[in-house]
């Protein structure tokens, strides 16, 4: 048995089809026609490009444009003059081969991407070695694995999935995905998830131990892969396979029912959206509002910053399609992290502590944060927005936010423009500061946001994105735990909302916890929402209180996590 990290929840039972891609070899080999030799990497650039197009349109075809636009963000990436320009200049300034060029620039830029405190962005650098690798296979003329063609009952064993092998594979064939590398957040976990099919991912040295056509067992729920189980463990896990697919069936049960405990007790659940096509998902999957909007992505792949109308255009968008619900937009969390030419930001030494967000904001009124606050309130004149401010340490930096927001309101009423007079103002609460001043932010702000991610590796001091000490960043931590309920504490103390927008509003093991603290609202990716509702209806708040006592009386992340699971069952 090897156990490593749920990706995609669900039983997977059939053959391992162990996927070893072609190595390939990058020199540095210089060229004599550097003219000839930027034409051969356009060739294969314009190659790349159709390839991606048809993987799009496949992906769009199995399971909607939603998930397609994975693909189609390859494809901004390889016509991104910037990127191809660059490439060409190392093949005509060095004199090199493209293969050479591509892994020169695609590195640097993957660099980049990786070095981002924003997951989606860490994202980047793995699209970008995926289009690097795709591209060097055409200038070398080796044909990539066809995973389309796996056979009925095949359970994918690979060290990693890029995003455009996961776009190419066939739900009817494929049955589970186990992967050596990879977390819940990267984008092939995201298309597992898309297309239905149970993965483990970070199952460690894994493709040293299993060969082609062994019988495997994943559960995708515990992160757990079986080698060549045997008939009590086939028949265990045929049961709970059909249990799966038996409770997926009944979610759509609770569609359109309130989110209520057993004893009467309401809370929201919200969703998590990143541009404003992504509130289809939230109405497919009944969510009862957005918990977090995250702005930057209209911030990003563009040569230009958005106009105020545009960032209005997008928010009044996403408010009118909610038809008055809550919709909590999170204002610019960019840095000196993340490369976006337009914006002039030099690379931070220490981004995850540096020149960012409200930081960056209140510093740059002029031309960033003023026109993305005229934008939002105009928008609330259209639904029930909310603004979140991210990254707060101190009470100047809501101070001021909170001040520029009267400024404008001012100018806006003497323009006669509408917008909400009574638009709630509140603050993410995701550093350590935040945490520990909760009680003082509580008296000013309307709401609070907690966002664990950052505030789970800001407590815990741990860099989340290092696998070497990855194990230190738990939000079961007692630290993690403790901040957790205090904030909530506070807000509760102060009469205001308390919600949070961290991958732990979903876990099954974090929400009878959250629910005895008091958390008043849970934010999540949509397709979480109603195994949550299910959860939530389950329980007592007055019940889960001796539960919550029981687990903080724990020392340790493991001895919570054990509790946990142990309680869940």
């Amino acid at each position: 048995m090897y156990r490593g990290t749920s990706a995609s929840a669900g039983i997977g039972i059939g053959r391992a089809a162990v996927i070893k891609e072609e190595e390939l070899v990058i020199r540095q080999e210089k060229v004599s026609d550097s003219k000839a030799e930027v034409e051969r990497f356009r060739d294969a650039l314009n190659k790349t490009m159709a390839q991606t197009e048809a993987l799009a349109a496949d992906l769009a075809a199995k399971v909607g444009e939603k998930e397609a636009e994975i693909m189609q963000g390859h494809l901004m990436l390889l016509m991104d003059p910037m990127l191809t320009g660059e490439i060409e200049g190392v093949i005509t300034g060095e004199g090199v081969c493209g293969e050479y060029a591509i892994e020169t620039v695609c590195n640097n830029y993957a660099a980049v991407f990786a070095a981002m405190d924003n997951e989606m962005m860490q994202q980047r650098a793995t699209d970008m070695k995926d289009i690097k690798v795709r591209m060097q296979q055409v200038l070398q003329g080796i044909t990539p694995v066809d995973i389309a063609s796996l056979p009925a009952g095949s359970i994918i064993v690979a060290k990693d999935l890029t995003p455009s092998m996961t776009a190419g594979i066939n739900p009817a064939n494929v049955t589970g995905i186990v992967t050596e590398l990879g977390g819940k957040t990267s984008h092939s976990a995201i298309l597992a998830r898309a297309l239905e099919i149970p993965a483990v991912v970070a199952v460690s040295g894994i493709l040293d131990q299993i060969e082609d056509g062994v019988s495997l067992v994943l559960d995708g729920d515990e992160g757990i892969v079986i080698v060549n189980p045997n008939q009590e463990q086939s028949q265990e896990y045929e049961k709970k396979r059909e249990t799966f697919l038996k409770e997926k069936k009944e979610l759509e049960n609770y569609i359109g029912r309130p989110t209520v405990t057993k004893d009467g007790v309401c809370v929201e659940l919200v969703a998590n959206i990143g541009k404003p096509e992504d509130v289809e998902k939230v109405l497919q999957y009944d969510g009862e509002g957005v918990g977090l909007f995250r702005t930057e992505f209209l911030f990003m792949d563009r040569e230009s910053m958005p106009t105020e109308e545009e960032q209005f255009e997008a928010y009044k968008k996403v408010a009118q399609a909610l038809s008055g619900k809550p919709v909590i937009i999170r204002t610019l969390d960019i840095g000196g992290d993340k490369e976006i030419p337009y914006m002039g930001l030099k690379k931070d030494e220490n981004p995850f502590l540096g020149y960012r967000a409200i930081r960056l904001c209140l510093d740059r009124k002029e031309d960033i944060y003023r026109p993305q606050l005229r934008a939002l309130l105009r928008a609330s004149a259209f639904g029930g927005i909310k603004i979140m401010i991210p990254m707060v340490t101190c009470i100047d930096e809501y101070r001021e936010a909170r001040e520029l927001i009267e400024e404008i309101k001012k100018e806006l009423e003497e323009k006669k423009i509408p917008y909400n007079k009574e638009i709630q103002v509140g603050i993410m609460v995701e550093t350590a500061a935040a945490s520990l001043m909760a009680d003082v932010f509580a008296k000013e702000v309307d709401f609070f946001s907690i966002g664990t991610n950052d505030l789970t590796q800001y407590t815990m001091s741990v860099d989340r994105g290092n696998d070497k000490i990855s194990y230190l960043y738990s939000t079961f931590n007692p630290a993690v735990l403790r901040s957790i309920r205090h904030v909530i504490t506070c807000a509760r103390e102060a009469g205001i909302m308390v919600g949070m927008c961290g991958e732990a509003a979903s876990d099954p093991m974090m929400i009878p916890l959250l629910l005895a603290f008091g958390l008043n609202e849970f934010s999540m990716s949509a397709s979480a929402i109603l195994r949550a509702r299910k959860i939530i209806t389950e329980y007592s708040k007055a019940e889960l209180q001796a539960v919550a006592e029981r687990a903080m009386s724990f020392v340790t992340a493991r001895e919570v996590e054990d509790y946990m699971r142990e309680f869940i069952k």
